[in-house]
């Protein structure tokens, strides 16, 4: 078994690494391993060590030094001697922001999502899928008195969440199944329960046309998503809204707040396929 295999938690980092590595000659092995230390930060970390990063990617600590030093060298990351640590450079938010911003759906979204947050006084967000995570692309909020800590770059559960489950339901039968082996892989034990929600929730999107998340991601959390699956073959991207639960009445989810997401998807598929 591989170090990578070894370490728990490691999986969620580099599912996709694991099928490539030692059977396609087209793959850059060391370019996936340096990318891996970078998905290895997280919103709201602190800086990180070698030592850190080497059990957060599964990866030997000799091998992490190499690529630190040669991400630092490239500005993607910023060594603070110090503390002996690492955080993302400037380099990592440049492409970051020319990715968001070469993202049509996001602006063509904008003024709908708005639209829906102002009405619902909730958040509403624009998601992708990033490994066995969902991260968000946009956001937009309502004036709700208490608003969950999300924004652009948060990443949220595939597997449990209504945008990832929405996600899901959007994708084709065989490419969700290819998936479902990679989130199994991410939550362990908790799998069967997963993996009901999700099969689940495929069906409350044949039947209607969008998916709830009632306290499944959160026990405090109510949600409801919806995919866009767009014409020209482009990723599927999904929505969420949601919010506190004591704010998001279940009922409410499945009377109002879910069809109206739906329309609003719709609204935009239409806004895109005419541009």
């Amino acid at each position: 078994m591989r170090k990578r295999d070894a370490i728990p938690g490691a999986a969620d980092l580099a599912p996709d690494l694991a099928g490539h590595e030692d059977k396609d000659p087209k793959f850059v092995t060391a370019l996936a391993r340096g990318l891996d230390v970078l998905r290895a930060f997280r919103r709201g970390d602190p800086p990180l060590g070698n030592q850190e990063l080497a059990e957060r990617t599964g990866l030997p600590k000799p091998t992490i030094s190499r690529l630190t030093y040669t991400l630092s060298t490239l500005g993607f990351l910023v060594y603070d001697a110090k503390a002996g640590k690492y955080r993302l450079g400037t380099a990592v938010l440049g492409l970051g922001y020319t990715a968001l911003s070469g993202l049509g759906a996001r602006a063509v979204a904008r003024p709908y999502m708005q639209e829906l947050a102002d009405y619902s006084k909730l958040q509403v967000a624009l998601g992708a899928r990033d490994r066995v995570s969902m991260v968000y692309l946009e956001s937009c909020r309502g004036d709700a008195p208490v608003i969950l800590p999300l924004d652009v770059g948060s990443h949220i559960k595939l597997g449990t969440t209504a945008m990832g489950r929405a996600y899901l339901a959007g994708l084709p039968d065989e490419q969700r199944a290819a998936l479902l082996p990679r989130i199994e892989e991410h939550e362990g034990a908790r799998w069967p329960q997963v993996r009901d929600g999700i099969l689940a929730a495929v069906e409350e999107y044949r039947a209607k046309g969008y998916v709830t998340s009632v306290g499944s991601w959160k026990t405090e959390v109510n949600a409801v998503g919806v995919p866009l699956v767009p014409h020209d073959g482009s990723p599927v991207l999904a929505f969420n809204l949601g919010g506190p639960a004591f704010l998001v009445d279940p009922k409410r989810l499945d009377d109002d707040f879910g069809p109206r997401l739906a329309a609003m998807v719709r609204r935009i598929d239409a806004a895109l396929f005419n541009a």
